[in-house]
């Protein structure tokens, strides 16, 4: 049997995808009743070279209520900071372990981690994709717009506008999750911050066309719109470089005017954390149709289920 990891959002196809929202409709019901033990009698751990909030607690979390023990590392825990090989590293925890959450920079430690290891291996953040949280955030529109019908087909056709830094790992992940869920994406970012060819590899590979456009006007990007998106302007390891993108990203700060130009219910979703004042005002962040903390709340319905599916896998 091959191995299945989670390490981008095409990992799944849409009939995958359409029971993963259904497993996690079923556990976020289901919670507090102790019904689900998919992780009963397993040990997941969470290796983090990256600090979260969001990310661990709700794999922590996730984790420990499908019965699993959850052993959280980061990079000062593991050897992997004194020069042991992932290779090593991989193959050791493999041993031990009955899956990986991994948090890193480069998106390549996870490539490699899961080709040498015999776990399952999910992405819990790259700098190249964040593909947990752009599950999360579909199904938390998908649970607005869903009329009893698949979760899925509540999102075709959708405009989705994703306003600012559109090369970070946000931008990518909506670029595959926008063709895998059958939305319509508006990039909308300075001169320059154009999607990267790796992203368009990504989704080649996994047949899936385009269905992106970039410019550099963000009322263009937003207008008719029926969900905007935006995400932090200086991530971690940026800090460096603030004081220039904060300058260049200004004129895509999603704010009240920004917002006019979408439908009139247009929801507004940000990963968080968020940063009032800069890559959005604090009124579309308390806004009736700010839905951010249900996407803070769904990362761990989601995830759990993405954990359940791959246990079973």
């Amino acid at each position: 049997m091959t191995m299945r990891h989670f390490l981008k959002s095409t990992d799944f196809i849409p009939g995958e995808v359409e029971d993963i929202f259904a497993l996690a409709s079923q556990l976020k019901l289901e919670r507090g009743h102790n019904k689900s033990k998919d992780l009963e009698g397993q040990s997941w751990a969470l290796l983090f070279f990256k600090s979260s909030t969001r990310t661990r607690i709700s794999f922590e979390v996730g984790i420990k209520e499908l019965g699993g023990n959850a052993l959280y590392l980061n990079k000062n825990d593991v050897q992997i900071s004194r020069g042991e090989s992932i290779t090593d590293t991989a193959k050791v925890m493999s041993r031990y372990l009955n899956g990986i959450i991994i948090r890193c920079y480069d998106h390549s430690l996870l490539e490699e981690f899961a080709q040498e290891g015999t776990i399952p291996v999910i992405n819990a953040l790259s700098d190249f994709l964040h593909p947990c949280q752009i599950y999360a955030d579909a199904f938390t529109m998908a649970e607005r717009w869903n009329t009893n019908g698949a979760m899925l087909d509540s999102l075709k056709g959708k405009k989705i506008a994703f306003l600012g830094d559109t090369v970070c790992n946000m931008g990518n992940s909506w670029i595959l999750g926008a063709a895998l869920f059958g939305m319509q994406l508006a990039l909308a970012g300075p001169e320059g911050f154009e999607p990267h060819n790796e992203i368009q590899e990504v989704l080649s590979e996994a047949g899936l066309e385009p269905t992106w456009a970039f410019t550099t006007d963000p009322l263009e990007a937003v207008a008719e719109a029926d969900a905007v998106y935006t995400d932090v302007w200086v991530s971690m390891g940026m800090e460096k470089e603030e004081t220039e993108r904060l300058k260049i990203l200004q004129p895509y700060q999603i704010n009240g005017s920004v917002m006019a130009k979408a439908k009139p219910e247009a929801l507004f979703l940000h990963c968080l954390p968020a940063h009032p004042g800069q890559e959005v005002s604090k009124e579309v962040l308390d806004s009736p149709t700010s839905i951010i903390f249900d996407q803070a709340e769904n990362r761990l319905h989601v995830q759990k289920a993405i954990m359940a599916t791959l246990a079973k896998s």
